[in-house]
């Protein structure tokens, strides 16, 4: 076989990969299912092969034994018939044959055998019955045992004559069908129910995880007790001190940066009461303007830096909100639309989400005359869309201007002495909340930013 053969090659392993993928698609997603599956699918499979294996078996057995009595009693009447072939003999035999054994017997008199039937892939009763008339009996014959009645018709060819003999199915062979049907389906629904009894506790303290972990993650308050398995409590405690650090690693920079605030804020105060004391002047001004841009950007550091982690998850009215930007963004003279679908009821940090929401719609302002803003509620997601008619920004520098500080060279995110950070703020809240913001272009013809959360 040549090195370039894909069948001796990557043949089988690009075959089992694309079976791999398709049985995984087909795969149920949720541990819960996978885990019944896991503990279910091969007790089953065992215990199928096991009692197909022994029931066959033992019906078997038991059909050869019938067939062969069967056969016994029509060679019986057989012999009694050939000892005395009279009419009259055989009406008795007949009749003995009705009442005593079940057997129904019909002689037909000048006919030949008809063409053999295709024989069964599978019947044990065919095979059996084939093989004890051939012993017992050892005249030709013809059988017919895959029709659909419950009667099995066999003929005989006698001297000058076919008898012909009707048996009842059940006489000559045992069905395991039933009874094995039954017992697969009562052992599985018990199995099922002792798997699911069993599972549904296991799983139910790795559900509970995963929802303190997206609370925590969408900044709400955590109400959570390890339980569970010792594999899930371990989890669980260690997200409890994953969660320890970082509420006390931000406690600590809070802490510093309101102790950075006061004195920044102390030093500022005291430019601003001496540039006060010295009077009016062209380069007062302009002094004045240095400190008060400067006390501008000191606070969008420390928005930056402190992010509002500590501000508690409250449900709040998003039309509320989006209907109070709108109004201040009409104020500054921008024709502003707003829309919003669904129950518009969302928790959220309300200071934190407004000042996201203010960074986008502010960022909005600056660069276009008309805004629009839309709210669409969905099952888990809260998506509001922010639309300007501004210059936009290229598709290669939109995930750009979210780093801290990022200047373009006509940047959508830098104002007149601005510091680059609202965007970078406005995500960094997004983020907070469990969401994310995107941009893209506008229907208007500027820069969409799209503001997506869990609810």
């Amino acid at each position: 076989m040549s090195v370039s053969d894909p069948i001796g090659t990557r043949g089988p392993r690009a075959w089992w990969r694309s079976f791999s993928r398709r049985v995984a698609n087909r795969m149920p997603k949720g541990l819960y299912a996978r885990s019944l599956l896991i503990v279910i699918l091969p007790m089953v499979i065992l215990q199928s092969v096991v009692t197909y294996t022994f029931m066959e078996r033992h019906w078997q057995l038991v059909t050869v034994r019938l067939s062969s009595a069967v056969v016994q009693d029509i060679g019986a009447m057989v012999d009694l018939w050939r000892a005395d072939p009279t009419d009259e003999s055989f009406a008795r035999l007949s009749k003995v044959a009705s009442n005593r054994l079940g057997i129904e017997m019909e002689l037909l008199r000048g006919e030949l055998l008809p063409p053999a039937l295709p024989k069964p892939f599978f019947s044990v009763l065919d095979s059996a019955l084939s093989r004890e008339l051939s012993l017992q009996i050892a005249r030709p014959f013809w059988i017919d045992t895959i029709g659909k009645s419950s009667l099995v018709e066999i003929r005989i060819l006698l001297d000058g004559a076919v008898l012909r003999v009707l048996v009842n199915r059940n006489a000559a062979y045992a069905s395991n069908s039933h009874i094995f049907l039954v017992w697969m389906i009562g052992t599985s629904l018990v199995l099922l129910a002792v798997a699911v009894a069993f599972l549904r506790n296991q799983i139910r303290p790795i559900l509970r995880l995963a929802r303190a972990a997206e609370d925590f993650g969408k900044g709400r308050d955590v109400d959570f007790r390890p339980h569970g398995a010792r594999e899930v409590r371990q989890a669980a405690y260690a997200f409890l001190e994953m969660r320890r650090r970082i509420e006390r690693s931000i406690e600590q920079r809070t802490a510093m940066l309101n102790g950075v605030s006061h004195d920044l804020r102390t030093i500022l105060t005291r430019f601003k009461l001496s540039l006060a004391l010295m009077g009016e002047g062209p380069e007062l001004e302009a002094l004045q303007k240095d400190v008060e841009e400067m006390q501008r950007m000191l606070e969008s550091y420390l928005s930056f830096a402190r992010g509002d982690s500590t501000e508690p998850a409250v449900p709040t009215d998003m039309r509320a909100l989006l209907d109070e930007l709108k109004s201040d963004a009409e104020r500054h003279g921008h024709l502003t639309q707003v829309a919003a679908n669904g129950d518009m009821m969302v928790t959220v940090r309300p200071e934190a989400f407004k000042r996201c929401l203010t960074n986008l719609v502010s960022n909005a302002q600056r660069y276009g005359d008309r805004i629009a803003i839309e709210a669409m509620r969905e099952q888990r997601w809260l998506t509001i869309h922010v639309d300007d008619d501004g210059p936009g920004i290229p598709a290669e520098q939109r995930e750009d201007v979210f780093r801290p500080f990022f200047r373009l060279d006509e940047a959508r995110n830098q104002d007149e002495g601005g510091t680059g950070l609202g965007l970078a703020i406005a995500r960094d809240l997004a983020r907070s909340h469990g969401g994310d913001i995107e941009l893209s272009t506008s229907h208007l013809g500027g820069l969409r930013a799209t503001l997506r959360v869990p609810v």
